[in-house]
């Protein structure tokens, strides 16, 4: 603001020196070349400052009303200038606007480049999505192998507890019986005892009720070592046999080990050849069955001995339904097996993967009611010997004794049965040769024997004491074989066989 004419200016002493000063300098151009500050008392006594500027460029003071347009033209500079600051203000909010729409509109159309990124982005999202569904579905598989493992643990937990207190009876029932024989208080039945042979004696009658009952009746007899066997020029003992090769046995061979199985599930198992192959089957072709767990269908064939025993397959069958205990055998082109919680005996023809046959043998227990000592539902226990398919087992009727029964190989029908007077839970495993049945003490027992032998021909029982090896310390099968003479074994997830030697007594 200018004023351009020399001017006085007073105040009122209550207005400081020192901002009227601040307000000279405010109002008055500083192009102005002479100022004058006065201070004098008017004539009431009061102060009057009293301040004088001259302009520099005009030569007279305006009239009053030429000062008042001059005010009022600045005021309306400063109207016109407040109107286009806010005008300005206007345009550029519309073009931050349109600014801000234009970045909408490219980001919605997106150039290729930003295509291309979200197309990668949305791959690795998928991937990364494959990649946590397969991590769940392994996790999930885990899981149920774990339970599965679980199962078997389970049942093997249970199968060692039944375990420990068979062989708990068991050791009660022999302290007792040991303790008797020491005694000697075996009483003997008078109504036998003249029809035993000269040079032997008479095994008392048992109790059928009680724990102790081992056999109903058997007969020891001396026998010279001449009689039985003979040596050869090589100095080896040799058997007697009759035409059909059958005989007595007096004489098992240590183990020898052909495989060894791979994982857990064979803990215990069975395995076998054919002692009658047929076509195109051959006497070295082999089958396995692991049958640790709960649901056991798989059948490993093996087209030669080399195959098996190096643990290569030729073919796996997978069996209709499944098995139970480690009593399968192979005759004839057929698997016979037990169904798993059932007393059914199944034939299965390998050939053609078809079941021929089925049968309840009538009254037998199954799944645990009358095992082997050693447990492992082996209630029902299939055979072979020279003359044909036979199944051991035992019922209710029988007190728990082993009951033998005769089977025809084509249809199952029982053909004949005998009941012996052997405790079936009190013997680790039995097997059949030439008719006659034999049953081995302990399972467990690296120092086992075969201790009694039921002859199906005369149906006496006896004792024996012929020296059988548990090397591995847990023999849950034995079968004989007939063609190759020799007994098979599965011991601890050891494949095993046994040589044999027969005689004719």
């Amino acid at each position: 603001m200018r004023f351009f004419c020399a001017r006085c200016c007073s105040f009122g002493s209550e207005m400081p020196a020192v901002q009227l000063l601040l307000l000279a300098c405010l109002v008055w151009d500083v192009g102005a070349r002479t100022a004058q500050l006065r201070k004098a008392n008017d004539r009431s006594g009061r102060c009057q400052y009293t301040f004088s500027v001259a302009s520099p460029n005009e030569s007279s003071c305006p009239e009053q009303s030429q000062a008042m347009s001059v005010i009022h033209n600045l005021q309306k500079d400063s109207s016109t200038q407040r109107l286009d600051l806010e005008a300005t203000k206007a345009r550029l909010s519309s073009l931050e606007s349109l600014l801000h729409h234009q970045l909408t509109l490219d980001r919605a159309a997106g150039p290729q480049e930003t295509q291309e990124g979200l197309q990668r982005e949305l791959g690795t999202l998928r991937r990364e999505r494959d990649q946590l569904e397969t991590q769940t579905r392994e996790l999930e598989t885990a899981y149920s192998n774990l339970l599965r493992d679980k199962s078997v643990l389970e049942e093997e937990k249970k199968r060692l507890r039944q375990e420990n207190e068979n062989l708990a009876r068991r050791l009660e029932s022999s302290s007792q019986e040991l303790a008797r024989l020491r005694r000697g208080q075996c009483p003997q039945t008078r109504d036998t005892a003249r029809d035993v042979p000269p040079g032997s004696r008479e095994v008392s009658t048992w109790n059928l009720d009680t724990l102790a009952f081992q056999e109903l009746k058997s007969e020891l007899t001396e026998v010279p070592a001449s009689r039985i066997l003979k040596e050869s020029p090589s100095g080896h003992l040799q058997s007697r046999e009759g035409d059909n090769g059958c005989g007595e046995l007096v004489w098992v061979g240590e183990p020898l080990t052909l495989r060894t199985a791979e994982t857990i599930t064979g803990k215990y198992g069975v395995w076998m050849r054919d002692p009658k192959p047929t076509y195109p089957y051959t006497r070295e072709t082999t089958w396995r069955i692991d049958t640790v767990g709960t649901d056991v269908r798989q059948v490993f064939e093996y087209d030669l001995i080399s195959q098996f025993m190096q643990g290569y397959p030729s073919k796996v069958h997978i069996l209709p339904r499944p098995l139970e205990s480690t009593g399968a055998v192979v005759y004839s082109g057929s698997l016979y097996f037990q169904g798993a919680e059932s007393r059914t005996v199944i034939r299965y023809e390998l050939n053609t993967e078809t079941v021929k046959a089925e049968k309840e043998i009538p009254g037998a227990g199954y799944h645990g009611q009358f095992p082997y000592s050693w447990g492992g539902y082996t209630d029902i226990d299939l055979a072979v010997d020279e003359s044909g398919l036979w199944v051991i087992y035992s019922t209710d009727e029988a007190k728990g004794a082993i009951v033998l029964s005769k089977l025809n190989p084509e249809n199952l029908e029982l053909e004949q049965t005998w009941e012996t007077n052997i405790r079936k839970q009190s013997v680790a495993n039995a097997f059949i040769i030439c008719g006659t049945l034999y049953t081995v003490s302990s399972y467990s027992s690296a120092d086992a024997t075969v201790n009694f032998a039921y002859d199906t021909g005369t149906g006496i029982s006896k004792t024996l004491t012929i020296p059988f090896k548990n090397r591995y310390k847990y023999s849950s099968m034995i079968d004989y074989n007939p063609l190759e003479k020799k007994l098979f074994a599965w011991d601890n997830l050891n494949m095993v066989t046994y040589d044999i030697k027969l005689s004719k007594m």
